[in-house]
């Protein structure tokens, strides 16, 4: 079995896991598979690395285990890793008889960073049920026989194991099990585009370098970073830093720190934008595929404080977006903790769907970040990746390059690349997963963007090119009365006018049926405001003290009542400035650059004459005529314009066609 495996792929092995599956149906539900599955996969990793150095660890812990001395500074040296175990047992051993206590004594005799991450799992709880179930030592015996050492199975084999399991065992119940990984062709294009350009800071001797992803899951991005630096510089020191909300997923990652050689200390567990456990670090890289659509409301009080207390001191200083998606807090924090320039600098590679490049109008929660991200030069480049490339949606996504060490010929710029058509085609779908890149794609894509020049694959631009002023276009409410007797109904029906004191109601039908009959009669329009005012109080007058009429109530009579017209007199307030109908109200997008006033000179009054912006509407920040917004419509950019076909081929199709009906037709009636 040992030498299938080390022939084998990823899939291979799950597909060998979930086998051994097969003996948990009908005592337990599928959805308790990982809770047995993956504790005990992690359990066989750890005994295959500690089984070259096992009998010296335990020759010593005998010889000084009454001596006093602090074995867990010891042990881990003999170990060769950051974690040991004590125990005379493996899965191998433990006997049909006492299998669980046998069991439990060999997880307590690991050291404590590992006991932890059972704990996580809960696998004691997992270890009864099994034991009840009189099955718990036949599954220890299934993965006993498998070899998992990393000579035979690497880091980033054993990564694809556990996605592969985790789909498996999420298909089953039809949960959203891609939301803890991101495919290994995405984690290998996202990090050597992070990491390529400093290909000779990893070649100095001494050289640190620390690594952070802000939603970690099983540690995908941070091990792949880890090996790329490695092929680099097999000397260099690398630190990385990750935080996960899921415990076992959580779990998984420590353990894949703990194989490399890496302390668990610096993979958190809990919510990043709640429970920031890493405040105040900064790291080298960042790198992150936070969950798509992540609804943030169980994180909002939190994240709602620190913007209050801290703004930019903070992480989410430039603003918040909706609720419905959380993945801009993911960012800003990335953002946030990029390492200081005069220490190195950052640089961020982060997976985000098309949400974060356009949603919200100006002045939003998601446009201002935008804004910020922009203004403050930390957008480098932004590559649209196909369709089909995720286990748990089909969905397009896009990958987010942020830096504040900027080369001189970048710097102001942002480079937008279009690998949606760059793809290769899976031989077998694994959930929504259809396609994939292949390595000499990552390659060519990494080129194109070394290259920074335009092609039909890549378009630069300005930062600022991406910001409009987003100007209020208002026009003259104009009042005209004909006596419709379907706006009189619909005021009757009206529930504020119903409220009003009977008298007053009646007094005010009574004059606008009477008005209405008039209009009606003598084919009349009352085109100003002022006469149909007088006209309606005068017909009140008869049955009413007018005065008791307010000017919110002739607003609402006005409203319900009136018809626009361009025939109709213009209404004025009382400084004698046009009053503007809310109707007509309009909004334009006024490239940032641009003078406001000459665009709406050129655009807008040739169409309209009567229009005028509402210079109150200023932006908060520059204090300068419109609400300044920013979007990055990607798909305009590298939109290509298909000219429709010539009328006589689309005339020759469908005469074809009847001639294929008219032949059929022919048949049937034979």
């Amino acid at each position: 079995m040992a030498e299938q495996l080390r022939t084998s792929n990823s899939t291979t092995l799950s597909d060998f896991i979930w086998k051994n599956a097969e003996d948990l149906w009908g005592d337990f539900k599928h959805t308790e598979f990982a809770r047995i599955i993956l504790p005990l996969l992690l359990l066989r990793r750890l005994e295959c690395v500690l089984e070259p150095t096992q009998a010296a660890v335990i020759a010593h812990y005998q010889q000084e285990k009454d001596s006093g001395i602090d074995l867990d500074l010891v042990l881990p040296h003999i170990a060769g890793f950051s974690f040991y175990n004590t125990s005379q047992y493996t899965l191998a051993t433990l006997g049909t008889t006492d299998t669980r206590a046998n069991l439990e004594d060999y997880i307590r005799h690991f050291s404590p960073n590992v006991r932890v991450i059972f704990e996580e799992f809960g696998f004691a709880n997992t270890l009864v049920k099994l034991d009840k179930a009189n099955l718990l030592y036949r599954v220890v015996k299934n993965f006993a026989g498998i070899d998992l050492h990393p000579d035979v199975v690497s880091e980033r084999v054993m990564s694809n194991v556990y996605e592969h399991l985790i789909r498996k065992f999420g298909a089953s119940v039809n949960e959203k099990a891609g939301e803890f990984m991101t495919p290994s062709d995405v984690v290998r294009f996202v990090t050597k585009l992070v990491l390529h350009n400093d290909e000779a800071i990893f070649t100095q001797k001494g050289v640190i370098r620390t690594i952070y992803d802000t939603a970690c899951g099983i540690g995908g991005f941070l091990s792949d970073a880890i090996k790329q630096i490695k092929e680099f510089n097999p000397h260099a020191k690398i630190v990385p830093f990750g935080q996960e909300l899921d415990p076992e997923t959580h779990a998984m990652a420590m353990i894949s720190m703990l194989i490399q050689g890496f302390e668990t200390d610096n993979i958190k567990q809990g919510s990043t934008l709640s429970n920031d456990q890493l405040q105040g670090k900064r790291f080298h890289y960042g790198l992150a595929n936070p969950p798509f659509g992540f609804k943030w409301e169980k994180d909002q009080k939190a994240v709602n404080k620190e913007r209050v207390e801290l703004g930019f001191a903070g992480r989410f200083g430039a603003g918040l977006p909706r609720i419905s998606d959380g993945s801009m807090l993911f960012l800003q924090t990335l953002v946030s903790k990029m390492e200081a320039p005069e220490h190195g600098g950052g640089r961020v590679g982060i997976v985000l769907s098309g949400s974060p490049l356009f949603n919200g109008s100006a002045g939003s929660g998601e446009s201002e970040i935008r804004r910020w991200l922009l203004e403050q030069d930390f957008v480098e480049a932004i590559f649209s990746l196909p369709n089909d490339m995720f286990f748990n949606t089909g969905i397009g996504t896009y990958v987010w390059l942020l830096s504040n060490k900027k080369t001189p010929e970048r710097q102001g710029k942002v480079q937008l690349i279009n690998l949606s058509n760059t793809w290769t085609a899976m031989r077998k779908s694994e959930g929504s997963k259809r396609r994939y890149l292949s390595d000499e794609q990552i390659d060519d894509s990494l080129r194109e963007y070394d290259a920074f020049t335009e092609s039909t694959l890549s378009k630069i631009f300005d930062s600022t090119a991406f910001g409009y002023r987003r100007i209020t276009v208002e026009r003259p409410y104009r009042f005209m009365f004909d006596g419709d007797q379907d706006l009189i109904d619909q005021l009757t029906d009206d529930k504020g006018f119903n409220q009003w004191d009977e008298d007053l109601r009646t007094a005010v039908l009574t004059s606008l049926n009477h008005l209405a009959e008039t209009c009606r009669d003598s084919h009349h329009q009352i085109l100003n405001r002022d006469d149909f005012r007088k006209a309606l109080l005068d017909g009140c007058a008869e049955l009413i003290d007018v005065t008791k009429i307010k000017a919110p109530q002739l607003k609402l009579i006005e409203k319900m009542v009136r018809k626009p017209s361009e025939d109709a007199d213009i209404c004025y307030d009382k400084q004698g400035k046009p009053e503007p109908d809310a109707d007509l109200r309009d909004a334009e997008n006024v490239p940032l650059l641009e003078d406001v006033n000459a665009y709406f000179q050129r655009e807008v009054l040739p169409h309209v004459p009567d229009a005028w912006i509402d210079e109150t509407k200023c932006d908060e920040k520059d204090g300068k005529v419109g609400i300044v917004g920013y979007e990055i419509n990607f798909n305009r950019y590298f939109y290509q314009y298909t000219p429709p076909r010539a009328l006589h081929d689309i005339d020759a199709d469908l005469k074809a066609s009847e001639a294929r009906i008219a032949a059929m037709l022919a048949e049937v009636a034979e």
